[in-house]
């Protein structure tokens, strides 16, 4: 995930929540916001309940990982809240769990 396409400031997290629906599975909440430009941006948040910040840090470079494989529609903003269900899970479950959402939100492009 390159540096440009990572939202980082609090306001712009909140605007993105406040103002969108929530897509639930079983290890994410993910909030999207279309927009005008012509670029996307992804948010992580890890919370303290995942445990310590070993761990957070292992989950988010996960989920980077995941992010960075697939290829994307233009025009979005994303947030991706990880659930506390998270720490009973392997790597493949994980992915397989998130490109669901992400494909059944309609982010990742058709091949």
């Amino acid at each position: 995930m390159k540096k440009i396409n990572i939202v980082k400031e609090s306001k712009d997290f909140e605007k993105i929540i406040k103002n969108n629906k929530s897509f639930r599975t079983k290890y994410f909440y993910i909030y999207k916001q279309n927009h005008e430009e012509n670029i996307y941006h992804f948010g992580l948040s890890v919370g303290k309940k995942i445990g310590n910040a070993v761990r957070r840090n292992k989950v988010k470079r996960q989920i980077r990982e995941i992010i960075s494989k697939n290829d994307y529609q233009k025009n979005f903003d994303c947030i991706i809240i990880v659930r506390r269900e998270i720490n009973n899970v392997d790597f493949q479950k994980m992915q397989e769990d998130l490109n669901f959402a992400l494909n059944k939100l309609k982010l990742i492009k058709e091949k």
